[in-house]
C-alpha cells in the first residue's frame, strides 16, 4: 500500500505542508503551471530553495501584488480582505483544476468555516475569513490539495501534532496558542505544546491535516521511498521543517474467529432477533448459510465473525439467543480494505460516501440510509435521487 506520513512535530501550515509534498512531486514544473494557471494571476506560487538549522527544504513563496505571504504582520497586509465562506466556494468550484481537488479545497475551507461558526456563534453563511479567506491561503490550500491528487496515496497518516504555546496575534487581536479555531480543528486528534513559544499549527494547517489524515501516531512499520521537507517562514532553535515520508507498506490482515453454531429448531423471527444482538454487541459479521440437518430437516448454520477480544461476550450471547449446545470455533485472517466514512454536500444536501481503499483498490458509495432519507424528504425513488446527485 502507498501511504504518506506526516511528521508535524514543528507543527503544520499550509506552506509548509505545500513545500513537503512538492519535493515529492515527480513533476514539479508541470504542478507549478498547473497551479498558478488556476489561480489566474490571483497570486504567483514558486519554490525555493532553504535551509533551517542547517537542514535543506523547500519554501514555497506566494506573491500577490510582489508581496510575499507571512513578511508583514496580518494587519499590515492589505492583500488580507474578508471573504465570505459562500464566495469562497463560488471561487474554488470556478477554477481549472481536476473536480477531486476541488471538492477536497472546499471541504477544508467548510471544516474551517464550521470552526469559525462555532467560534464566533455565527452561522457559517455569515463567516467572513480572515487569514484564512485571503489569497495566499487560497494558493497554499490549492497546493496541498493538487499536490496529493497527484501523488495519490492511498492513505495519509500523521504523527501527533505540535501546536506551540504562548499567544499569536492575527485580525481579532492576541489570542493564545492554539487559536480557537485551530483548537476545534484538532479535538479529538493527539497534539501537544512542545518547547517553542509561538504558533506551529495554523488553522489552514489544521483543516488540511483534518481532511487528508486518516490515522495520527508514530511512523508505521514502512519502506521509504522518498522524503518531502517543507520550511516554515520562522526560526527557532529547532529546525522549522514538516517532513513528508512516502513509501509502501504492506497490506492491512486482521486476526479474527468465527464463531457458528447449527439450529433447526428456531423460528425465523427468533435466529433475525439473535443477528441483531450480536451486531449490536460489535460483531464485525453475522450471517446463516441454508443446510439439510439429520433425519432430512432443513436447517440453518449462524455465522458470526469477531476480533478475538469479542469472543466471551459473543459466545455468551450465542447460547443466549439460540437453542444451540454448543458452538464452534475457527481461527482465521482476513485481508481488510480499509474504510473510512465522508460527508459531501450535494444539490439535495449533506451526504455520507462510504470510502474503501487497499490493494490496489479505491472505490466509494453513497450511505443507503442518507439515500432513503434524501428520497422520503423530496418525494423521489432511490434510482432518481442518485441520479438528481450524480448530476450535480
Amino acid at each position: 500500500m502507498k501511504i504518506l506520513y506526516l511528521d508535524c512535530s514543528m507543527g503544520a501550515a499550509g506552506d509548509m505542508l505545500m513545500g513537503a509534498l512538492y519535493e515529492l512531486c515527480p513533476d514539479k514544473e508541470g504542478f507549478l503551471s498547473q497551479l498558478n494557471a488556476a489561480l489566474g494571476g490571483l497570486a504567483e506560487v514558486s519554490a525555493l530553495p532553504d535551509s533551517k538549522r542547517g537542514i535543506r527544504g523547500t519554501h514555497m513563496r506566494v506573491s500577490v501584488d510582489g508581496e510575499e505571504e507571512g513578511a508583514a504582520p496580518p494587519q499590515e497586509k492589505h492583500h488580507h480582505h474578508h471573504t465570505g465562506y459562500a464566495q469562497l466556494r463560488e471561487q474554488i468550484g470556478a477554477l481549472d483544476l481536476p473536480e477531486q481537488v476541488k471538492r477536497d479545497a472546499a471541504a477544508v475551507y467548510e471544516l474551517v468555516a464550521q470552526a469559525e461558526s462555532q467560534v464566533h456563534g455565527q452561522p457559517m453563511e455569515q463567516i467572513h475569513f480572515h487569514e484564512l479567506g485571503s489569497i495566499d491561503a487560497l494558493a497554499d490550500v490549492l497546493g496541498v490539495c493538487l499536490l496529493l491528487y497527484r501523488l495519490a496515496p492511498e492513505r495519509v497518516l500523521c504523527s501527533p501534532v505540535c501546536v506551540g504555546s504562548g499567544t499569536v496575534r492575527c485580525a481579532h487581536g492576541l489570542l493564545p496558542v492554539p487559536a480557537p479555531a485551530t483548537e476545534l480543528l484538532l479535538r479529538g486528534l493527539p497534539v501537544y505544546a512542545g518547547t517553542v513559544q509561538g504558533e506551529l499549527c495554523t488553522p489552514t494547517g489544521a483543516a488540511l491535516l483534518r481532511h487528508f489524515a486518516a490515522d495520527f501516531g508514530p511512523l508505521p512499520l514502512m519502506r521509504v521511498e522518498a522524503l518531502g521537507q517543507g520550511t516554515g517562514t520562522k526560526d527557532f532553535e529547532t529546525a522549522n521543517l514538516l517532513r513528508a515520508f512516502l513509501g509502501e507498506t504492506e497490506e492491512q490482515t486482521a486476526e479474527l474467529l468465527e464463531l457458528s453454531c447449527n439450529l433447526d429448531d428456531m423460528t425465523a423471527e427468533a435466529v433475525a432477533f439473535a443477528m441483531e444482538e450480536l451486531l449490536q454487541a460489535g460483531a464485525l459479521d453475522v450471517y446463516t448459510t441454508a443446510v439439510g440437518m439429520k433425519k432430512g430437516r432443513p436447517g440453518l448454520i449462524l455465522s458470526c465473525l469477531c476480533r478475538p477480544a469479542q469472543r466471551e461476550e459473543l459466545l455468551r450471547l450465542l447460547f443466549k439467543h439460540t437453542s444451540t449446545l454448543g458452538v464452534r470455533e475457527t481461527a482465521c485472517r482476513r485481508a481488510e480494505l480499509r474504510r473510512e466514512l465522508t460527508t459531501r454536500q450535494t444539490a439535495l444536501g449533506p451526504l455520507r460516501y462510504k470510502q474503501a481503499r487497499g490493494w490496489g483498490v479505491r472505490r466509494e458509495k453513497p450511505e443507503y440510509e442518507d439515500l432513503a432519507r434524501i428520497a422520503r424528504e423530496n418525494g423521489l425513488s432511490l434510482r432518481e435521487t442518485e441520479e438528481r446527485i450524480a448530476g450535480g
